[in-house]
C-alpha cells in the first residue's frame, strides 16, 4: 500500500526533536521538507540526512492555500509510486494545514498514513516564556485572524507573524479588543539558542520599523491576558452569562419575574428608538440603541431555554442558516444580476420554506403587530407580485378621488353607521397608501416625518408672541392659521 510518513521536525533544535523522528529523517532516502527555512535543517544534513524541499512553491503561488494545496497535490501523486518522508516543522498536528489536507485525502487515494511525533513550537514556547497553559490559552492564526473571535480573559498566541503587512493587520484586530498600550511580548526563535528573542513592547508599536528584524517566519506573538477587573471589550457569551446570572434564584427579582408576554412592549420600544436613532444620524445613540434590541433577543432566548424550547444558539444557527439559504448567488452556484433579483428569489424560497402555496396565504402571515401603514404596504405588494394592481399610478390616483366620494356619501347620511364610515375611512388610508406604494415612498417613514412637521410647526404656534401675551387657548381659529402659515413660510 502506498504510503506517506509525517516527520516532526520539532520547533528549531536538535535538542527538542524526538529520537523517532531523528532515526526516521536519518534512515531515510531523501526528505521531502515542506521548507528548508527551519533552523534544524543545517545540524541535520550535517548528521547526513538528505532533503529537497517545497520552497520553490512559495514563489510561485500567490497565496499560502495554494502552495499547500499543491505541496499535497505533488506529495499524492508522488506516493502512488514510491513511500515518502515528508517533514514539517514543530508537530505534524499544531497549526500545519499540509497534514490536515493529507489526512482529509489521502484515504480517499488510497494512500496510507504514518505520524513520528515531533514536539511543537507550544513546548519551546512554554520554556522561553515560563506559563503554565492550563489556566487558560487561546492559539490563533495571523492569516485567519479577521474572521475569528478574540477572546480577551484568557493569554493569546498568534502565530505566523511573518512581516510588517501582517503584524498591522494583526494589530489593528487587536486594538478593537485591547487597550493600544497593552503590553504584548514578540517572541521570535523560540527554543533555538542564540537566536532566541522577546521584546515586550505596547500593542500600538507592533508593526513599527524598530521592530520589523524581530518579524520572520521564526516569529510569533504572546498577548497576555486583560485583568477581568478592568473595563474590557466584553463578549456575546458574556452578555448571555450575565443574562443567566440575573435570572438565576440569586438574581434580579425584576428580571425573574419577566416572561415573553411581558417582554413584549420593550421589544417594539426598543426597535422604534433604533429607528429614531438612523432618523436622527446619531451613531452613538444607535450603538447604545442596538445594544438594548440585542439584550431583549437575549432576553427572550434564556426564558425559552429555562422551560426546554431553545437557547440562543439555536436562535444564532437559526438565522445563519436561513441567510445561507436565501442567498444561493452567495452560497451557491446561483447567479443574479441585481439588488431586484435577489429580492425575487429571496420571498420565493421564503415562500417554499414556510410552504406558502397562494398570495393568500402570505398575505395572512404578516403579523397583526407591524404598524397598519406598514401592513397595508406590504399585502398590496405581494398582491401585485401576481399582477393584481394598477397599470400606472393614475388609477391608484382616481381610487383615492373615488374613496373619498365614498366617504362624503357615507358621512352626509341621514343615518350615520360608525362602522360603515369607520370602513371607508380605512379604505381612504388603503388608497393613498397604494399611491405610495407606486411613488416608491414607505408610507410610515412618510407619515412619521409629516408627524414631526406637524409638531415643529405647532410650537412654532405654541411658542409665538401672540400666544405668550393672551394665552394659546385666547386665539382664533383664524389667528392660529396665520400662525401657522408663518410657521410654514419658514420651513418649520
Amino acid at each position: 500500500m502506498a504510503k506517506i510518513t509525517v516527520v516532526g521536525m520539532g520547533p528549531g533544535t536538535l535538542d527538542f526533536m524526538t529520537i523517532k523522528s531523528l532515526e526516521t529523517l536519518k534512515n531515510a532516502a531523501v526528505v521531502s521538507l515542506r521548507t528548508a527555512r527551519h533552523p534544524v535543517v543545517k545540524p541535520l544534513e550535517e548528521l547526513g540526512c538528505r532533503f529537497e524541499s517545497y520552497d520553490d512553491y512559495y514563489e510561485q503561488f500567490e497565496t499560502f492555500d495554494e502552495v499547500y494545496e499543491a505541496i499535497v497535490s505533488d506529495l499524492l501523486k508522488r506516493a502512488m509510486h514510491e513511500d515518502i518522508v515528508y517533514a514539517v516543522p514543530g508537530s505534524p498536528f499544531v497549526a500545519e494545514n499540509t497534514v490536515e489536507r493529507l489526512i482529509e485525502l489521502a484515504p480517499l487515494h488510497g494512500i496510507e498514513l504514518d505520524f513520528v511525533h515531533g514536539t511543537s513550537f507550544l513546548d519551546a514556547m512554554i520554556h522561553t516564556l515560563k506559563i503554565d497553559p492550563v489556566s487558560g490559552l487561546s492559539i490563533l492564526d495571523a492569516f485567519k485572524i479577521e474572521n475569528t473571535e478574540i477572546v480577551q480573559t484568557v493569554d493569546l498566541l498568534i502565530l505566523q507573524v511573518y512581516d510588517q503587512a501582517i503584524g498591522s493587520m494583526v494589530k489593528l484586530r487587536l486594538m478593537d479588543y485591547y487597550p493600544d498600550d497593552h503590553d504584548i511580548l514578540i517572541v521570535r526563535a523560540a527554543g533555538i539558542p542564540g537566536e532566541e528573542k522577546v521584546t515586550r513592547i505596547p500593542l500600538y508599536q507592533l508593526d513599527r520599523a524598530e521592530h520589523l528584524d524581530a518579524l520572520d517566519h521564526l516569529t510569533s506573538l504572546w498577548i497576555p491576558r486583560i485583568d477581568t477587573k478592568v473595563d474590557h471589550r466584553y463578549r456575546f457569551s458574556e452578555l448571555v452569562a450575565i443574562m443567566k446570572r440575573l435570572r438565576d434564584v440569586n438574581g434580579c427579582p425584576w428580571d425573574r419575574k419577566q416572561t415573553h408576554q411581558s417582554l413584549r412592549q420593550y421589544l417594539i420600544e426598543e426597535a422604534y428608538e433604533v429607528v429614531d436613532t438612523i432618523d436622527n444620524d446619531d451613531l452613538p445613540a444607535l450603538e447604545e440603541e442596538l445594544g438594548d434590541v440585542l439584550l431583549q433577543v437575549v432576553f427572550h432566548s434564556e426564558i425559552a431555554a429555562e422551560n426546554g424550547y431553545f437557547d440562543v444558539t439555536d436562535v444564532i444557527s437559526g438565522i445563519c442558516r436561513k441567510l445561507i439559504h436565501r442567498h444561493p448567488h452567495v452560497f451557491g452556484e446561483l447567479s443574479v444580476e441585481d439588488a431586484e433579483e435577489v429580492v425575487t428569489n429571496w420571498e420565493q424560497i421564503k415562500r417554499e420554506e414556510k410552504a406558502i402555496e397562494s398570495v393568500t396565504e402570505a398575505m395572512k402571515q404578516l403579523p397583526m403587530a407591524l404598524p397598519s401603514t406598514l401592513r397595508a404596504y406590504k399585502a398590496q405588494k405581494k398582491a401585485a407580485v401576481v399582477g393584481f394592481d394598477w397599470p400606472d399610478v393614475e388609477g391608484a390616483f382616481e381610487k383615492i378621488h373615488e374613496e373619498i366620494d365614498e366617504l362624503l356619501e357615507e358621512m352626509n347620511a341621514e343615518e350615520r353607521d360608525e362602522s360603515k364610515l369607520s370602513g371607508e375611512v380605512g379604505d381612504l388610508l388603503f388608497a393613498v397608501i397604494n399611491v405610495s406604494r407606486f411613488l416608491k415612498v414607505n408610507p410610515e417613514l412618510a407619515l412619521n416625518k409629516t408627524i414631526e412637521k406637524f409638531i415643529r410647526r405647532f410650537q412654532a404656534i405654541e411658542e409665538s408672541e401672540p400666544a405668550k401675551a393672551r394665552g394659546l387657548e385666547n386665539l382664533s381659529l383664524s389667528e392660529m392659521d396665520n400662525l401657522w402659515n408663518r410657521a410654514k413660510i419658514n420651513d418649520l
